[in-house]
């Protein structure tokens, strides 16, 4: 038998044999086209491509458009509900007043009896100092009867979330007299009252902590009202309660 290469086989394997050459440039000329294509393939999917803009986006302060969502804290906003009665902290023996400013100019200046009512000139002081009654009004004005004001809800039932408990005192009331609200809560622990007249069946239920000093005659103009019926004007407004101590 003679070397491998001199033996022709059968079918197929002969056409390869008989056609070697073919064979080895068909496969040449396929390994070039694969790797062109390789190529090819690379640069369309793989390669970055700079379109001129930053990939990462930035926030600029021209994105947040004028009149943003957030609104605009404010200091010190008002507390009108509380857990309990404030704790004393004024000086029984010191003299207060204070300066009511309402609406349009006016002003109603009182003195508050520290020795004789102390809790009830307490808490006054107290919701004065904290704004409490900022922006409330004077919901109920009886010309000739009283003023009366401190309820959050102008309804004549709201209050700060508690209710005082009694103090007595031998003082006497006289138009122009300073005394806090009752219901059958109790105490309120916000709304006062101011007497535009002679009052004296009032001795036997309410205390006196306070006097008008100077203003009757801005309480003798507010704005009449009940607030038992519709349909009611808004009552004056109150702008301040200063508190001074002298």
């Amino acid at each position: 038998m003679g070397p491998l290469g001199d033996v022709e086989f059968p079918g197929i394997m002969g056409w390869m044999q008989r056609n070697g050459r073919l064979l080895f440039l068909f496969g040449i000329v396929l390994m070039i086209l694969s790797v062109g294509a390789g190529a090819l393939s690379l640069g369309v999917g793989n390669t970055p491509v700079d379109d001129g803009e930053d990939p990462t986006p930035t926030a600029t302060a021209s994105e947040t458009p004028s009149g943003s969502a957030t609104p605009e804290v404010t200091a010190d906003p008002i507390v009108r509900q509380y857990a309990a009665a404030p704790a004393m902290t004024i000086d029984q023996a010191a003299s207060y007043r204070a300066v009511i400013h309402v609406e349009g100019g006016g002003q109603v200046e009182l003195e508050l009896l520290a020795s004789e009512a102390p809790e009830f000139v307490n808490n006054f002081v107290f919701l004065a100092q904290n704004r409490f009654y900022d922006g409330l009004t004077f919901h109920r004005v009886d010309p000739g009867f009283v003023a009366q004001a401190g309820d959050p809800t102008g309804t004549s039932t709201g209050g700060p979330g508690y209710t005082l408990g009694d103090e007595d005192n031998e003082l006497t009331f006289a138009p122009g007299s300073l005394s806090m609200a009752r219901s059958a809560a109790g105490t309120s622990g916000s709304q006062f009252f101011i007497t535009l007249g002679e009052t004296p069946h009032l001795n036997a239920d309410f205390t006196v902590f306070g006097r008008v000093i100077s203003g009757m005659d801005v309480l003798e103009q507010l704005t009449p009202r009940d607030p038992s019926q519709s349909g009611q004007a808004r009552g004056t407004v109150i702008e301040s309660i200063e508190i001074v101590e002298d």
